[in-house]
């Protein structure tokens, strides 16, 4: 199962290319953030986080509440920590 997770951004690492690095849940990856090129998302925002691509800019609070029911789903939310973890945009 592939879910959209929030991430907070820690740093646009690549601007020009459209990147940052994003915090899952203490796990920290660099993702692509082109589809926001219109509302550039800057550090400390909270974005919807899809197989390396930020979907869209969320507020802290459906952040935090997404975060939260998606923890309820138990396997499914390690799961997709797991997979967040493992991947990298090259």
């Amino acid at each position: 199962m592939c879910l959209g997770i929030p991430g907070r951004i820690v740093e646009i690492t690549d601007a020009e290319n459209c990147l940052a690095k994003v915090d899952v849940n203490g796990v920290r990856r660099v993702i692509s953030v082109r589809l926001l090129e219109n509302d550039m998302p800057v550090p400390d925002d909270w974005v919807l986080v899809h197989v390396g691509f930020a979907m869209a800019k969320i507020d802290e609070t459906e952040a935090l509440l997404t975060l939260a029911a998606v923890k309820k789903m138990g396997d499914a939310y390690s799961d997709e920590i797991e997979a967040f973890d493992k991947s990298a945009i090259i």
